[in-house]
C-alpha cells in the first residue's frame, strides 16, 4: 500500500516542525506503538507492565524525533508508513526486552555489555523498505516466511500453522532466505573493476491508541525544537 496522502502531510509537518504536526502524529501512531509492544511481548512470551510500556513507547517516540526526525527522512514511501512505523517500533521493542531479560539474569553492571553482544535476537533488517526489496530477490515461500517473521511479526509457531509447514521448519527457512539475501547484497553492491590500461593486468575489486502518556508529551518539546 503507497503513503497515503494524510501521512504524506503530516510527515511534511513534522519534517517542518509546524506546530501541533507531533501531537498529532502521536494520536495517530501511538494506539499501533502500543499495539506492537503488546504483540512482541506475547510473542516472546514477556509480561510487560502499564509502566514498562510507556517506557519501551516513549523510547520508540524519542527515536522517531531523534536526528531532526531521521527515521522519517529515511522513509521512502514504498511500504505504508503504518508499515514501516511497525518494523522500527518492533526492533526496538526486542531490543529492549532483550536488555530487560539480560538485567534481570546478570544484573544491570553486565546487561549492556551483553546486549551489544547479542545478535541473535535483534534482527538486522531495519526497514520495511528493506524487507520489500529483498523480498523480490527470493522464491516465493523464503519470501511468505521472511514477511510473516519481519513485517507480521509472527513467531515460528504461528508462521508454521499459517503455512503448514512443521514449526521446526520454519527457523531453517528463514536461515536460508536471509543467507540468500546477504550473498545478493553483496553481489549488489560489489564495485565493478576499473579497466586495466593497455598491457597491464586488469585490476581487481576490492571485496571487503491509548491515551498520551506524559512521557509522550514531554517529547513534544524535543520535537519541535
Amino acid at each position: 500500500m503507497p503513503l497515503s496522502d494524510i501521512d504524506r502531510k503530516l510527515i511534511d509537518r513534522c519534517l517542518g516542525k509546524e506546530p501541533g504536526a507531533w501531537k498529532d502524529f502521536v494520536d495517530r501512531y501511538l494506539g499501533l506503538i502500543y499495539h506492537v509492544i503488546q504483540h512482541v511481548a506475547h510473542a516472546r512470551s514477556r509480561v510487560v507492565s502499564q509502566a514498562d510500556m510507556e517506557d519501551i513507547a516513549s523510547e520508540v517516540l524519542l527515536k522517531i524525533v531523534d536526528d531532526d526526525y531521521d527515521i522519517l527522512r529515511r522513509y521512502q514511501g514504498i511500504s505504508s508508513l503504518p508499515t514501516y512505523l511497525t518494523v522500527i517500533v518492533r526492533r526496538i521493542c526486542i531490543k529492549d526486552m532483550v536488555k530487560r531479560r539480560r538485567e534481570e539474569e546478570l544484573g544491570h553492571a553486565n546487561a549492556h555489555r551483553a546486549t551489544v553482544g547479542d545478535s541473535g535476537e535483534v534482527e538486522a533488517i531495519a526497514t520495511a523498505e528493506e524487507v520489500e526489496r529483498m523480498l523480490q530477490d527470493l522464491p516465493d515461500r523464503e519470501a511468505e516466511v521472511v514477511r510473516l517473521y519481519h513485517l507480521k511479526y509472527m513467531n515460528y509457531r504461528e508462521i508454521g500453522k499459517r503455512l503448514g509447514v512443521p514449526e521446526a521448519s520454519v527457523g531453517p527457512i528463514l536461515s536460508k532466505a536471509r543467507k540468500r539475501l546477504r550473498i545478493n547484497a553483496e553481489h549488489r553492491d560489489r564495485p565493478e573493476s576499473a579497466p586495466a590500461a593497455p598491457g597491464e593486468p586488469r585490476a581487481k575489486a576490492d571485496h571487503t491508541a491509548p491515551p498520551v502518556s506524559p512521557q509522550a508529551s514531554h517529547i513534544e518539546h524535543r520535537a519541535t525544537t
